[in-house]
């Protein structure tokens, strides 16, 4: 847990964090000084209709690419003055992700599509398979987990990257309309077990989301509207 003479800090703040695009010789500003800290243990729910730049927001977040004007902090350390190498060291070590399409690996076994992440970040195949098994099983995977995500449903391909986005015990996930893809009854089940290992492993989240009884769920509701937080 971040802490200065004994204050817990955010996981993660954002300051006056800005993104524009140029579409056709016209400039989009899609965040608008965008002000926002999350703190360790938080499930923060980030609504909004689709194209109001959620999207945008969560990559400033999750590190993925440049262009973003502001201070983004993420564990103490100032990430928009920070090098490539240093943002996929911090993504590495900080952050876990999950889509709404699921971006599992084809050729890869459920158990392995959450071993390998773990194997990247340095820990042994014994702990990453342990891992795995006890992510799964506590999604209702137990009797799955050698099936690859063709052989899953679209209920059991999402848990699948709920385990990957959890195994190295992110201290922040981020998740963009983590259900949306998904029925709503599917979508309920997944949505409360998420939360339960979220919770469970003490981590933060950011969850992206338009659906506004899911958002209800959260510990705190923010409104991206008209690039900026309400």
């Amino acid at each position: 847990m971040n802490s200065v003479n004994g204050a817990v800090q955010p996981i993660v703040s954002l300051s006056r964090v800005t993104r524009s695009f140029e579409q056709g010789g016209t400039r989009i500003d899609v965040l608008r000084g965008v002000d926002l800290a999350v703190m360790p243990g938080e499930i923060v729910a980030l609504l909004g209709p689709s194209g109001s730049g959620k999207s945008t927001m969560l990559q400033a977040v999750g590190l993925l690419e440049g262009g973003f004007g502001g201070e983004i902090t993420l564990a103490g350390t100032r990430a928009d003055q920070s090098d490539s190498h240093a943002r996929t060291i911090l993504r590495r070590d900080h952050l876990g992700f999950v889509y709404q399409f699921h971006h599992l690996l084809p050729d890869f076994d459920a158990r392995e599509n959450v071993i390998l992440p773990q194997l990247v970040a340095g820990k042994s195949r014994a702990d990453a398979t342990a891992r795995a098994e006890e992510l799964l099983a506590a999604l209702g995977l137990a009797a799955r987990m050698d099936h690859r995500p063709s052989q899953l449903s679209g209920g059991e391909q999402q848990r699948v990257a709920v385990a990957r986005a959890l195994a190295n015990r992110p201290r922040l996930v981020l998740a963009d309309e983590p259900t949306g893809n998904l029925d709503e009854q599917t979508a309920d089940r997944v949505l409360e077990q998420f939360l339960q290992l979220v919770r469970g492993q003490g981590s933060a989240a950011l969850i992206a989301t338009h659906n506004e009884r899911m958002a209800a769920r959260m510990d705190r509701v923010v409104r991206l509207h008209d690039g900026m937080l309400q």
